[in-house]
């Protein structure tokens, strides 16, 4: 099973680049609010039981859908102060299987764009970061950037274009069943190729421009 482990700041585009995703490689998506709310609702934020039961489902999760053989799953997930390094380890370590494999994939996004997406109403169909005024005082805390990474094999700007040409781009730097060279010249359909601009002159291998803005990096 391919798990595709989407990261990024809230309001980076995660979950709808997740869905776009889901639609050219028919992998099932797993929203980590779907797990979060559930506890939420019972149990304080960062708490003890809160945060063991949510790593314990999450990874639950990722083992059964491997043991059942799903070709792929597609996490969502915002890196930060209350979850655990071991957590990220153990998914590695649960994905470590034979015929299994996990990619890092990570969306990022210029500040004031964020703090511009923040407040959006679709936002609050799970229990997301909102405020702007909390996101200010959680980066200030440090609790935004606190867990240390695993390197990603492919990284977007999400400012830069839209869910959908994420979406390819991720599925082409992956490799990923689904995807064609024909959805994403559609997709770039527009873009002249003296445009797409590789990276070598300036030292930023196997990464490209296209005339939207749009940097992607593969790894």
């Amino acid at each position: 099973m391919r798990l595709v482990f989407i990261y990024g700041m809230p309001a980076t585009g995660k979950l709808t680049v997740a869905r776009e995703l889901s639609r050219i490689t028919r992998f099932r998506v797993f929203h980590n609010h779907l797990v979060v709310d559930l506890l939420w609702s019972m149990f304080e934020f960062g708490s003890k039981p809160f945060v063991e039961l949510r790593e314990e489902i999450w990874l639950s999760v990722f083992r059964k859908a491997a043991k059942n053989q799903l070709p792929g799953l597609i996490f969502t997930f915002a890196p930060e102060s209350t979850v655990r390094p071991s957590f990220l380890a153990e998914a590695e370590e649960t994905m470590a299987g034979a015929g299994n494999a996990i990619d890092f994939v990570e969306l990022t996004c210029p500040l004031e764009e964020l703090k511009r997406r923040l407040p959006d109403p679709a936002r609050q169909q799970y229990k997301k970061l909102a405020s702007v005024e909390v996101f200010e005082q959680l980066r200030a805390a440090g609790s935004l950037d606190a867990l240390s990474m695993p390197s990603p094999r492919v990284s977007i700007d999400t400012s830069a274009c839209t869910p959908a040409r994420a979406a390819l781009e991720i599925a082409r730097g992956l490799e990923l069943a689904g995807f064609s060279p024909r959805q994403a010249n559609n997709a770039g359909r527009g873009i002249p190729d003296h445009c797409r601009q590789p990276h070598e002159a300036r030292g930023i291998s196997n990464s490209y421009i296209h005339a939207s803005g749009l940097m992607v990096r593969f790894f």
